[in-house]
């Protein structure tokens, strides 16, 4: 990975927690962990 490339995709990062944070109240973030979280224990009975 490029430094060009890891700089825009921090960009890309930070712009969506923003805008997370102002206009949707934090919504996608508490979806997206949520989800994470499922996945990780959907993981964890597989192993």
């Amino acid at each position: 990975m490029t430094n060009t490339i890891a700089i825009v995709l921090g960009l890309l990062l930070v712009a969506f927690f923003a805008y997370d944070g102002l206009q949707m109240d934090w919504a996608m973030t508490v979806f997206l962990g949520r989800k994470g979280l499922e996945f990780v224990e959907w993981l964890a009975f597989w192993r």
